[in-house]
């Protein structure tokens, strides 16, 4: 029976995660702590700026150097990620030298923005959402999922990836699958209109579409350094090994991996963890907006 292998959460967005053993489904649907804090460009709102790169956010589609910093984070507890803490490491700039923080949160929020934005060379804020987070689907706030097999045939597509943790580091899901083949997760969505309604353990949520992919899984994870074609490699071998149960008008092109999801309001407070099996259910409505489950 496929099962959870591995919870990830990232509680300062675009920066390292931090796998846990058990998590809580916050208000909203999304991994207690996940994306709870995240940097802007000073003065943006960041539920008014773009998360898709040049609109306020600064995260790995809008600025490469993002990648060279090192996060470590200290949890609220064993099932909240929401830090308490956090020590970033920066490396060598012609304007910074290398150095390692620790900044206590939130008390020090404005000081860890000081500290990015001198390394960066412009100012940024950190802003904080401890409900919802600042997630990349403002729709499907749910934990997003991938199979370890998915990660592991993915990684042998390119030379420069070595093995399927890193590709993990690229695609930054919150949940990875084991005993299941590869592109299992592609179950866990259906047409427009439809979700697919399935079980961890005996926490409902909603699958409801395959995740458009941006221009960060091309980068070292460490430098930030892009794979030369890693686009082109990706479609073609999409399309390739697309299985059958790949059937959906929201596969619109082969550039998507891992599957967003929603959580019904009665899972939010549940606890998932590893080890928890996956069970689908049924194909299910959703809503206009084609995430969020209808009333009723």
């Amino acid at each position: 029976m496929t099962r959870v292998a591995e919870l990830v959460a990232y509680p300062l967005k675009s920066c390292d995660g931090v796998d846990v053993d058990r998590a809580v489904i916050g208000p909203e649907g999304a991994l207690r702590g996940d994306r709870s804090y995240a940097l802007v460009e000073a003065g943006v709102d960041p539920h008014e700026a773009s998360v898709g790169g040049g609109g306020g956010y600064v995260n790995g589609k809008s600025e490469p150097a993002i990648h060279r910093l090192r996060a470590d984070h200290e949890p609220s507890g064993p099932t909240d990620a929401t830090p308490t803490a956090v020590t970033l490491s920066r490396p060598k700039t012609e304007a910074t030298p290398a150095d390692e923080r620790t900044f206590e949160l939130p008390e020090e929020g404005d000081a860890l923005a000081a500290w990015v934005g001198e390394y960066l060379g412009y100012d940024v804020d950190l802003v904080r959402d401890p409900a919802g987070g600042f997630p990349d689907d403002r729709t499907a706030h749910g934990p997003t999922i991938v199979s370890r097999a998915t990660l592991e045939t993915v990684a042998s597509w390119f030379d420069g990836i070595t093995n399927a943790r890193e590709m993990r580091r690229r695609l930054r899901p919150n949940v990875v699958l084991d005993e299941c083949p590869a592109f299992w997760e592609d179950r866990l969505f259906a047409d427009h209109g439809e979700g697919v309604r399935f079980t961890v353990d005996d926490v409902d949520l909603i699958g409801v579409n395959p995740c458009q992919r941006c221009v960060v899984p091309s980068r070292d994870p460490d430098t930030g350094e892009e794979i030369d074609g890693f686009r082109e490699t990706f479609v073609t071998k999409r399309r390739e090994t697309l299985p059958k149960w790949t059937e959906s008008d929201r596969f619109d092109h082969d550039f998507r991996l891992m599957v967003n999801t929603v959580v019904p309001e009665g899972s939010w407070g549940s606890v998932v963890g590893v080890g928890d099996a996956i069970e689908i259910r049924e194909t299910t409505r959703v809503g206009e907006d084609g995430t969020n489950p209808p009333a009723g």
